[in-house]
């Protein structure tokens, strides 16, 4: 009787746990595991994260006796000759949602159907994008409410790691993790080292640490940069290195045995907060590149070059944006809130399209999610469903004092500002002369005068929105 062999195909689902796709090929017989790299951009931020996880993935499977086939090329093609050369007779991936991706894992399901079993497994997120709907089944366009049923719903149990992987003995080809070529050719990514550890155990290392000490005080703190309580999750959860439904089963344990609650609502809103922006991108697709709401179509952007080059490189003059902005180049992450300063910043200080801030987020962020970075960026710049309104522009130096008001995060990463003291570090320009010389400071110099003035770039992102109003 021929033995049955299943091909896993790998790709944001970097784990061993709660791997639906994994579990039932083991239940059903010998494993083929597979990541193809079809993606030519290796210049981006997450190609270092996804080099580091492949290499952990290998060793994982490896003390399971197992082995990672890797190889290059179209994902249809690939799958194909690796069908051919080991005559499977299945093949079991996760399903992913962005709109291309899952038009083209259609495109494989219906290729591949007539001659082998193909199954797609839902994994990546704690509900499928189409399964929480209004009573019209329509999709949610405000949070609230999508965060009030979600809580009405029952999240399915986390499937256990496997012991042992049954293992295909045949030869296939594969090529090396350096084959791939995935480390960008510029060596800005070497630092990103110093302060993550991609890959499943890297993950639960940080899940035993946030749970265990910074999710105790979460939802009070975790909106200011310097105090450590963010999660760090992020980049492991776009990587599928940690599954969001094992996540959820365990703050609820820990919930049932603690006084942590409040804590555990927050964190579980942002879990909630990724499912909605992927149920955002399955039912509005084209908002990776254009407005929802239509009127902005028509929205007077400016294309100043030399300003988004200085707000890339953190030179903005306003310390609050320049310590964010220095924090993603340096570390490949920036702190939830001041994205949002960030972000609000250049959309409505500087009229840059939000695209292009997208674009660069995409470049440089760890965690970098297509659904994340495209719902955040249309709410910051007031052209999303559930967003925050245009008149709403963001004072830098105000939010600043409030969620930075000793200024130890703008010390840490606009270290020329260090020996301000904390009446002037959020607004330098106000500082006394001999204030600044004795911290070493030579406005316009060693720091930048503020590019725009704030009351300046108010009035204008307002006269903007009235145009498009009209």
């Amino acid at each position: 009787m021929k033995e049955k062999t299943t091909i896993v195909w790998f790709r944001r689902d970097l784990r061993i746990h709660d791997n639906p796709a994994l579990w039932e090929a083991v239940q059903r017989g010998v494993v083929l595991p597979v990541f193809i790299w079809e993606d030519c951009m290796s210049e981006q931020a997450t190609s270092w994260w996804l080099h580091q996880s492949l290499a952990q993935l290998e060793q994982t499977l490896q003390k399971l006796g197992s082995r990672l086939i890797l190889r290059q090329g179209s994902s249809l093609v690939v799958l194909k000759e690796i069908l051919r050369e080991t005559n499977a007779d299945a093949l079991y991936f996760t399903q992913r949602y962005e709109p291309t991706i899952s038009d083209e894992d259609k495109q494989i399901k219906q290729a591949l159907r007539e001659y082998v079993e193909v199954r797609s497994f839902h994994a990546h997120l704690l509900f499928e994008p189409n399964s929480i709907l209004t009573q019209q089944q329509q999709p949610y366009k405000v949070f609230t409410p999508f965060w009030k049923q979600s809580r009405r719903r029952d999240v399915t149990v986390p499937l256990p790691s496997p012991g042992k992987i049954p293992t295909f003995q045949g030869n296939v080809e594969t090529v090396s993790l350096e084959e791939l070529g995935l480390l960008p050719k510029v060596k800005w990514y070497n630092k990103f080292s110093s302060y993550w550890t991609p890959g499943e155990n890297g993950a639960m290392l940080r899940w035993k640490e946030f749970a265990e000490g910074r999710l105790d005080g979460y939802s009070t703190k975790r909106d200011f940069p310097f105090s450590s309580h963010a999660s760090g999750l992020s980049p492991h959860l776009a990587w599928g290195e940690l599954s969001p439904r094992w996540i959820w089963h365990n703050l609820k344990e820990i919930s049932d045995i603690s006084e942590n609650q409040e804590h555990v609502e927050a964190f579980l809103r942002q879990l909630v907060w990724r499912d909605f922006a992927y149920c955002q991108l399955q039912y509005f697709p084209r908002i990776t590149n254009s407005p929802l709401r239509a009127e902005f179509l028509s929205f007077p952007w400016e294309e100043d070059e030399e300003a988004f080059k200085q707000w890339k490189q953190g030179q903005t003059g306003y310390p609050f944006v320049d310590a964010g902005m220095r924090e993603l180049w340096e570390t490949g992450w920036m702190h939830n809130r001041v994205r949002m300063i960030a972000s609000s910043f250049l959309v409505k200080h500087l009229l840059i399209p939000w695209k292009k801030g997208a674009n660069w987020f995409e470049e440089t962020l760890l965690d970098m999610d297509i659904a994340n970075n495209t719902m955040g960026w249309q709410w910051v710049a007031g052209c999303g469903f559930d967003a925050s309104p245009y008149f709403r522009v963001f004072n830098p130096i105000t939010q600043g004092e409030k969620f930075d008001r000793n200024g130890d995060y703008i010390r840490r990463w606009v270290p020329e500002l260090e020996g301000l003291p904390s009446e002037y570090i959020h607004r330098p320009w106000t500082a006394p002369q001999q204030v600044l010389q004795a911290a070493g400071i030579e406005l316009g110099n060693t720091y930048p005068l503020p590019i725009i003035d704030h009351l300046y770039a108010r009035e204008r992102a307002l006269n903007a929105y009235q145009m498009i109003k009209k």
